[in-house]
């Protein structure tokens, strides 16, 4: 999961940098392994600054006043392909043809067929592992066709409707033409989420134009008339004029629901759906599972949320059920999220370090835990064992998520499916697996109308991590197996060896 964004200043004059730091740091919560900014100034000049690490490590003030000009493109990340050296940090460069910069978060499903083309047949050079290298020069060889001096947003929208056709899986995409403007896209299935807006200029006459991964970076920002790129939609942001057009229109449109769960801010409205209100109602449609499992066994003294995502969920389940809520773990909010990390033993002394349970809140109680999803069960078996450390008499283990069983091939970088701790596993099994007394998953159908209830045009979600349905329709055995060798703990060990910086345009270290 990553998040991207793009931004063009009506006012040629001003700097885009310090907006597009801004907006980082209100994306960090989707990737936490590494950040860049790449701008582009007079006669088209670009300047780069990128690199492993939070957004406050790889941006010092040195860097930032070198990183000059009025629009640019930002990313934060983690690996979902490739591999987490320097060199994979994005946005990512071309120079042919026109200086091309492109910021993408998603996954393509058949990154093996594009890169045989890319190099067999259309003879352009990959320096990495990533996927989102593969959608640049997809879309660059695209625009080479022309063969134009100059292009025009007509050759943009043909580059892209062939785009469409060339890449398979989910991507949405903030990229930046030298000299000539942004564009946003977004996969034609809609799975990654990308919205638009605009803000009246202070310094000049004109409009400020951004793209963002979420609606929270535009609200901060003070932009208006934010709406969401439709999918397979393509919309172009030059000086002088803003285009859009969709040119693949889906049967399917299918928002990837793990972000309403788990990786959207609360804050965020996606695709019409506010993340808040969505989980709370997660929360109504999770009570009522508790209440049917346990009927007149109902022993709970207390809820308790995991911090931080599950929060509104288990207030308005502890409310359903007229339990108190209490907050009994204090976080420590500078360590990243775990189930990202490699290595069980790793993650487990990384939970330990996040979280501490304060005794006063669990002993003596029989108490409900909430958490937005149970992923591996390092975390739910630590935390478990936490509460009973200090004194709690039964724990109980509440999903705001159906069980995982399947993984995810569309940008979230989930573990093999060897080590997802519901698959093929029942939920008895799983409660036994992590220490819990019980352990209750929200159903499908409840978690799909707690979304849908908020846009009913939506009509479906991608939910394949929990039913195993790839909307894309290509996802084989093979491409399945191929993904569970890249994601395993040990390949995933081997990919944190350092490697030498790629080349590319200047670096500001």
């Amino acid at each position: 999961m990553c998040g991207i964004s793009a931004l063009l200043l009506a006012d040629s004059s001003q700097a885009a940098v310090s907006e597009l730091l801004e907006s980082l740091g209100l994306l960090q919560h989707r990737g936490q392994d590494a950040a860049g900014i790449v701008t582009c100034g007079h006669k088209g000049r670009l300047f780069q600054c990128k690199g492993n690490g939070m957004v406050r490590d790889v941006f010092t003030p040195q860097r930032l006043v070198a990183l000059s000009g009025y629009m640019g493109v930002a990313h934060v990340r983690y690996p979902t392909a490739g591999t987490p050296a320097d060199s994979e940090a994005q946005p990512f460069y071309v120079n042919s043809p026109y200086g091309i910069v492109m910021g993408h978060n998603g996954n393509l499903t058949n990154d093996t067929e594009l890169r045989h083309f890319l190099d067999y047949d259309a003879h352009r050079h990959i320096n990495t592992d990533s996927d989102s290298e593969l959608l640049l020069n997809i879309f660059a060889n695209n625009l080479q066709k022309t063969g134009k001096f100059r292009i025009n947003e007509q050759d943009i929208f043909s580059a892209t409707q062939a785009l469409y056709s060339e890449c398979k899986g989910a991507y949405a995409v903030a990229a930046m033409l030298a000299g000539f403007g942004i564009i946003g896209f977004r996969d034609p299935h809609g799975i990654r989420p990308l919205v638009f807006g605009r803000r009246k200029s202070l310094t000049t006459s004109g409009y400020d134009y951004m793209f963002a991964s979420e609606s929270v970076v535009l609200d901060a920002l003070d932009f208006t008339d934010i709406e969401d790129v439709l999918p397979g939609e393509v919309v172009i942001v030059s000086r002088h004029a803003v285009s859009r057009r969709r040119l693949v229109i889906e049967e399917r449109i299918t928002p990837c629901i793990f972000e309403y769960v788990y990786f959207a801010r609360p804050d965020s409205t996606i695709d019409g759906i506010p993340v808040y209100n969505a989980r709370l109602d997660m929360g109504v449609k999770l009570a009522r599972k508790v209440r049917q499992v346990l009927g007149d066994k109902m022993d709970i003294d207390v809820v308790i949320p995991v911090p931080d995502t599950s929060r509104a969920a288990a207030l308005q389940l502890s409310h359903e059920l007229g339990l108190a809520y209490r907050e009994g773990f204090n976080k420590n909010r500078y360590i990243g999220r775990t189930f990202i990390m490699p290595g069980q033993e790793m993650r487990r002394k990384n939970v330990r370090r996040k979280l501490n349970a304060m005794p006063t809140e669990f002993k003596g109680l029989n108490v409900l835990l909430v958490d937005d999803s149970i992923v591996r069960g390092t975390t739910s078996q630590e935390i478990i064992q936490m509460a009973r450390d200090v004194g709690a008499k039964k724990v109980y283990f509440a999903s705001a998520a159906p069980a995982i069983r399947y993984p995810n091939v569309y940008g979230i970088d989930m573990p093999s499916i060897k080590e997802l701790v519901a698959s093929g596993n029942s939920d008895d099994d799983v409660a036994a697996e992590i220490g819990a007394d019980l352990v209750f998953f929200q159903d499908i159908a409840d978690l799909v109308d707690s979304c849908r209830r908020f846009n009913p045009a939506i009509k479906e979600f991608d939910t394949s991590v929990f039913d195993g349905r790839y909307v894309t329709g290509d996802v084989s055995t093979e491409y399945l197996q191929k993904l569970e060798d890249r994601r395993s703990d040990a390949a995933m060990q081997k990919k944190t060896l350092p490697t030498p910086e790629a080349i590319g345009l200047h670096n500001y270290k």
